[in-house]
């Protein structure tokens, strides 16, 4: 019988077989390779009951405009049954820059909240429960500072920071690697992580001190492959930098998160979580000597694919987001993002964030497969493609050891290249209609039904300037200089540099003025070229 393909593989290009038999896991171990769920290596997940105890957490990524803004969507989303907050800065708030810099010019708000100071993270938390809530923050080389306009709000409120819950993404190597809003050099900037590792295993103990991410990675170019590989080389080279500066593993190690993407090839995309969460378990205890079994864990949070969303025909990213999140649930998510359709056309709408969420809600309630433990294992295929992935993934890592490790393979430009050359075949292919993707090189139509947008108010960026500049009329100019010295002594020194942060936002300084500290000691990233 004719095939209606040449050849069949993974969006990783892991060449399909048309029927997988037992032979395939031959060489699978049950109690060594995937054991019971909750037990190492937690193939099957880390939990022994999964979602049958308590569902994932359902988060939905927002932050637009002005802190005021921002504030009125998160307490919708709370109404609306989410369980956590996912908060998105704009860009200059990435960066480091203030409102008014001349470089933020355009960008304020457009990608995200913009926060300059304690004043806007006042407004932006205004109302909203920390201590029952858990907030994460995608934030990176800023994150640090982010963290502690948090901590500051919520020591003004009196909230114990032992209740506080969340998770900062503070995962530079991967900005260096796919994103590009990095400040620092790598050293400055492995310095803010280790830092925060350990004055938030003391002081803030339930929060997460980074979310070593895949999620850019992918979205750059990167298949499934290369986002476990290289989010897995990530977090090693994190611990590796935490036990050099003395910390032991297992004061840090149960803290750190991950997160990844989410593709529309369903079944390289479970594969793929259960890959990731073997390796992990494997290389925290036969590499790093971790006793805890928490520390063996990888937990992630999970966001469906913002790079697959289209601009044709939307509504049918509805379609795509299902496939994701499904995979993501399977594949053993502990948090997850669904994208609204209309985000390749403008910030999500109220609408469509509802939807999106309510799609999490049917596959919870309705679906039932929240009902069941890791369902798919067992299965030639999905067993087959996870230790495939795996495999490739390994190789990957002992690549970047042989260069190094990842700063020296970023340096070098390796890691980025790899990228981008999956980036050029994933293209060439989807113009050459070896892959089909639905609205844009099949099933087209003339003309696409409108669709409401959101849009932004031009007035938005001058308020907020004026915000800022207000503030620094109105704060204790000496105060605020005191604390901005203080933090470039301990940014000259071994001082841990978080006491002098939070002291710096205390005082009133803003992002950019504490970003501009630090630059004056630690200077500025130059990227290396690729082509």
């Amino acid at each position: 019988m004719k095939l209606r393909k040449k050849r069949f593989a993974t969006d990783a290009d892991i060449e399909i077989k048309g029927a997988y038999r037992p032979e395939d896991t031959s060489e699978v171990d049950y109690e060594r390779d995937l054991a019971d769920p909750g037990h190492h290596p937690y193939t099957r997940g880390i939990r022994e009951t999964m979602y049958r105890g308590r569902l994932w957490t359902m988060r939905q990524y927002a932050g637009f405009g002005t802190a005021a803004e921002s504030n009125e969507r998160y307490h919708y989303l709370l109404a609306q049954g989410s369980r956590g907050l996912s908060v998105a800065f704009d860009l200059p708030t990435q960066m480091g820059r203030d409102s008014d810099h001349p470089l933020a010019s355009g960008e304020v708000g457009r990608v995200g909240v913009a926060i300059d100071s304690i004043d806007d993270m006042r407004v932006l938390l205004d109302g909203l429960p920390l201590g029952e809530i858990s907030t994460s923050m995608t934030i990176n080389a800023t994150a640090s500072t982010l963290l502690c306009l948090y901590l500051a709000v919520a020591d003004e409120r009196g909230i114990s920071r032992d209740a506080l819950a969340g998770t900062i993404q503070n995962d530079i190597l991967k900005e260096y690697i796919a994103r590009g809003t990095y400040i620092y050099p790598p050293e400055g900037s492995m310095r803010l992580i280790t830092d925060t590792f350990t004055f938030c295993n003391a002081e803030v103990p339930r929060w997460n001190t980074i979310s070593i991410s895949g999620y850019h990675i992918r979205e750059a170019g990167a298949d499934a492959v290369q986002e476990v590989a290289f989010t897995l080389a990530d977090g090693i080279t994190y611990v590796q930098r935490a036990v050099d500066a003395g910390l032991d593993v297992d004061d840090f190690a149960p803290r750190l998160a991950f997160f990844f993407n989410v593709h529309n090839n369903f079944l390289e995309e479970v594969a793929k979580f259960r890959a990731a969460r073997r390796m992990w378990a494997q290389i925290m205890r036969d590499r790093f000597g971790a006793r805890d079994p928490r520390s063996h864990l990888l937990r992630f949070h999970a966001q469906t694919a913002g790079v697959t969303l289209q601009a044709q025909q939307p509504q049918v990213n509805i379609s795509r987001v299902t496939v994701q999140a499904l995979a993501a649930v399977l594949g053993g998510t502990q948090s997850l993002h669904t994208n609204s359709y209309d985000e390749a056309l403008a910030l999500p709408s109220s609408d469509a964030a509802r939807i999106a969420l309510r799609t999490q809600q049917v596959i919870a309630h309705e679906s039932g497969v929240a009902d069941f433990v890791d369902p798919l294992a067992g299965s030639y295929a999905v067993e087959s493609l996870t230790g495939e992935i795996e495999a490739r993934a390994h190789a990957y890592i002992g690549e970047i050891e042989a260069r190094g490790g990842v700063v020296a393979a970023i340096e070098q430009g390796y890691i980025q290249k790899e990228i981008e050359r999956r980036a050029f075949e994933h293209q060439r292919a989807v113009e050459q209609h070896e892959r089909i993707v639905v609205g844009v090189n099949e099933y087209q139509l003339d003309e696409d039904d409108p669709v409401d947008i959101d849009t932004l108010d031009p007035g938005l960026e001058r308020a907020q300037i004026e915000r800022v500049r207000a503030l620094r009329s109105r704060r204790n100019q000496a105060e605020t200089d005191r604390a901005l010295t203080a933090l470039k002594d301990a940014a000259r020194g071994t001082d841990n540099l978080l006491p002098a942060i939070l002291g710096a936002v205390k005082a009133e300084a803003t992002v950019g003025e504490i970003a501009d500290a630090m630059r004056d000691v630690f200077g500025e990233h130059t990227p290396p070229r690729t082509l």
